[in-house]
């Protein structure tokens, strides 16, 4: 019996120093899976530091507060139209009227203004909503591809815009409006970006936490499945290109106050720099996937590309380039990440 028991004794820690590797080897292999989930939530934001790096590197007036500050100032602009269009390709849309809408509400604020701010800024503001409620209309009651339906709205707001200003640019003054483009708090920070952060915020806060913004992920994810959930896909639909075309409008608002002018052909362009400015945030063009915190970076990326071209006596055009290499990287990206 005594010969029985003493093997007994020696085999007992058999199993404890098995499983000790085994949960060594678990703690390793979710080390790797840690840093590549943390690397690729936060992938963006190091791309927004190296940009910062290779702008220091490339120039010795980037890092100066008042060129940060000038660049926040520039990209406040972009990121109104950013957020708007951040809640259209969630639901898997897209919105090409930005840009027009930024001429067409200067140019309505530039023909009021002599008769108040008062007036000028509900009736800008209005004409940005009425451009974005017709393009909602088009995509849920004319089952239209948003593509089209956007794009004729860039033409019709785009035409109105000439057409009430007859091709001309219309100046204006007003003390009070010109702080709202121009303006600096305590006389340092530009007002415009601290406006632009509190939209981020906001809307950053309906996506993530409420009914509305789930409903937007979900319509993005699968139209039908959230359709057969009992969420209503039109309404929905219809409150974002709402929301982008009063982001717009508030865009055109900051432009005109900015310049003081109101010119048809303003904001030309911008809703490429726009979609870009998602897309390398990290919101997916297939809908159902994004953050509002990556839209913020792809803006601030987008402005700091371009001020560093700038500073470096880049040529514009080759700016173009480089927006449409980016866009096309960003979106390649995207398609071969969700395997379609």
């Amino acid at each position: 019996m005594a010969l029985e028991s003493n093997p007994g004794r020696p085999a007992a820690p058999g199993p404890a120093r098995e499983a000790a590797p085994a949960i060594k080897g678990g703690q390793e292999a979710g080390w790797p899976q840690t840093v590549r989930r943390l690397a690729g939530k936060y992938t963006i934001w190091l791309v927004l530091l190296v940009m910062i790096a290779i702008g220091a590197v490339s120039s010795d007036v980037f890092l100066r507060p008042t060129n940060l500050l000038n660049v926040l100032r520039q990209v406040s602009n972009l990121g109104f139209l950013s957020v708007g269009m951040t809640f259209v390709i969630l639901t898997a849309g897209i919105d090409l009227s930005v840009g027009s809408i930024i001429g067409l509400t200067s140019i309505v604020v530039a023909m009021l203004m002599p008769h108040g701010a008062w007036l000028a800024i509900p009736v800008g503001l209005a004409a940005g909503m009425g451009i974005g409620c017709l393009s909602g209309l088009g995509v849920t009651l004319g089952r239209m591809p948003p593509f089209i339906v956007t794009l004729g709205m860039l033409s019709i707001g785009r035409g109105l815009a000439l057409f009430i200003s007859q091709g001309q640019v219309i100046e204006f003054e007003s003390g009070f409006f010109e702080f709202l483009g121009g303006g600096r708090i305590g006389g340092v920070i530009p007002f415009p970006p601290l406006v632009f952060l509190a939209v981020v915020g906001l809307a950053a806060f309906v996506s993530r936490n409420t009914v509305f913004g789930r409903n937007v992920y979900a319509v993005g994810a699968n139209e039908e499945a959230a359709r057969l959930s009992g969420v209503n896909v039109g309404r929905v639909k219809m409150m974002v290109y709402l929301i982008s075309g009063t982001l717009s409008a508030l865009g055109g608002l900051f432009y005109a106050s900015l310049l003081s002018v109101g010119n048809p052909t303003g904001g030309s362009g911008s809703e490429l720099d726009a979609i870009a400015a998602v897309v390398i945030g990290g919101t997916s063009l297939f809908g159902g996937s994004g953050t509002m915190s990556g839209t913020l970076a792809g803006v601030l990326i987008m402005g700091v590309i371009n001020n560093v071209l700038n500073l470096n006596n880049i040529s514009p055009y080759v700016q173009q380039l480089a927006k449409g290499a980016i866009i096309l990287a960003a979106v390649y990206i995207d398609y071969r990440r969700k395997g379609k």
